[in-house]
């Protein structure tokens, strides 16, 4: 039974005009109402879960709109320039990664706490990550013909510039976020991703009609451009000068800060690593068609993680203002979280093929047993989300380090292993089995690195 129900049951029904005697199931009904009325409320006062909420649906709405890109561009361009363009464009993100030292994650962590500091701090930010990218973007040009040769053509000369561009503009992108985020503009993020989506599908569709054999870059790297200006506008316009009149003071950022962001950018570059040497693992092994299937089954699972990762978000803005209440919060967000993904992992199994058979018959018959292990992997990956957000807020840098790294190494290994016996369903097992092998051990030692403890240095 509903709590205080019975002792409710007769206020809650007086306004009933039911002639049944009470109790009456009008009167049940009405207070079902009011308790579920009750707790969204709750639920919307909550900063934890409204903002992470809001980043789960720009993450998904994101996925959405950029599912769409990929359907469209299936349609006009042929498989094998899908699967190019998507091994560039993860290269892109890879280079970008390496020179934005994971600064964004660091604007999540101390954002919240940089008062009149913060302009200063995000433009230092922008500047490191912008400069680093750029030139890990040109190494990587120079070194196509040894690691990439498939990706020859970015060698030309516009391309090339293009594709720098890009990549110091993915890091802008990326840190806006994390900036966004910290000063709890969440709305913006939501905003921002928006733009960038279906500004990409408007960009796809004229370069479709122009012919433009590049088409799929070139309208990701015009959308890029455009939700970068529209965000920083709100963010140095608004948000940031906002936050430093209602905290005139603040905490200047300190000397551990380049320690912290040094181990949290080891970590993070095993988990982009993850992510972008598989496709280029395919790629090599399969060739770009089957590039194309793998990549859009990944999309789609991905999106899930996306989200996740993005709720984790709220979970560091939120441990950082209130250290003494992370235990609660991450359990909360753990509970939360773990819900959502098992009712859309559920979806995502039982209709992958129909999923995928919106891009093409042969994306459905290809992709759909990865899709399927994928989705299953985004589980497990719930509970390693949460521990590293956990360690972020506390800074235990080992921690960090050592469950990104696990499960990188696990990922690429397995593939390596699985990939040449049982193709892209290989690629899946190896997703599936390495989340659950660094995911059981942080369930067996679940409350030891929830509980928060003496002397926490959050």
């Amino acid at each position: 039974m509903i709590p205080e129900l019975t002792s409710r049951r007769t206020a809650a029904a007086r306004p009933c005009s039911c002639p049944l005697p009470l109790p009456c199931e009008c009167s049940y009904t009405a207070l079902l109402r009011a308790r579920i009325r009750a707790v969204a409320r709750r639920t919307a006062g909550e900063p934890l879960l409204r903002n992470g909420h809001i980043l789960a649906a720009s993450a998904v709405l994101s996925a959405g709109l950029g599912s769409l890109f990929w359907i469209f561009a299936t349609r006009w361009y042929s498989a094998e320039t899908v699967g190019t363009s998507y091994a560039a464009l993860s290269v892109a993100a890879l280079m970008s990664g390496i020179g934005r030292f994971n600064l964004g994650e660091v604007l999540v962590r101390f954002v919240p706490r940089a008062g009149r500091h913060t302009g200063r701090f995000v433009l230092r930010c922008y500047a490191v990550a912008g400069v680093f990218s750029a030139l890990a973007a040109g190494t990587f040009l120079l070194l196509i013909p040894i690691v990439a040769p498939s990706l020859d053509f970015l060698r030309s000369p516009l391309l090339a510039a293009a594709f720098v561009v890009a990549a110091a503009g993915y890091s802008i992108f990326d840190l806006q976020d994390g900036a966004l985020t910290g000063l709890r503009r969440t709305g913006w993020v939501l905003g921002e991703n928006t733009i960038f989506a279906a500004a990409k599908v408007g960009a796809l569709a004229v370069c479709s009609a122009l012919a433009i054999g590049t088409g799929i870059l070139t309208s990701w790297a015009v959308a890029l451009l455009l939700a970068v200006a529209t965000a920083n506008f709100v963010l140095f316009r608004h948000a940031i000068p906002a936050h430093q009149r209602a905290d005139r003071e603040g905490v200047p950022m300190p000397r551990r800060v380049m320690r912290y962001t040094g181990a949290d950018y080891v970590g993070k570059l095993a988990s982009i690593a993850t992510y972008t040497v598989l496709p280029l693992m395919v790629l090599a092994q399969l060739g770009a068609a089957q590039n194309a299937y793998y990549s859009l089954a990944w999309i789609i699972a991905d999106t899930f993680d996306i989200a996740v990762f993005s709720m984790g978000a709220s979970l560091v803005v939120e441990g950082a203002h209130a250290p003494e209440r992370l235990p609660e919060l991450a359990g909360r967000m753990l509970r939360h979280a773990g819900l959502l993904v098992l009712a859309a992992t559920a979806v995502v199994v039982a209709a992958a093929p129909w999923i995928l058979g919106l891009f093409g018959p042969e994306y459905a018959h290809y992709g759909t047993p990865a899709l399927r292990l994928m989705a299953l992997a985004s589980l497990p990956t719930v509970l390693i989300t949460v521990a590293i957000d956990v360690a972020r807020v506390r800074r235990r840098l080992r921690r960090l380090i050592v469950i990104q790294f696990a499960h990188c190494v696990l990922v690429v290994g397995l593939t390596a292993l699985l990939l040449p016996r049982h193709g892209l369903t290989g690629v899946g097992l190896a997703w599936l089995i390495a989340c659950c092998a660094v995911a059981v051990p942080l369930l067996l030692t679940l409350p030891r690195w929830m509980r928060s403890p003496e002397g926490s240095r959050a």
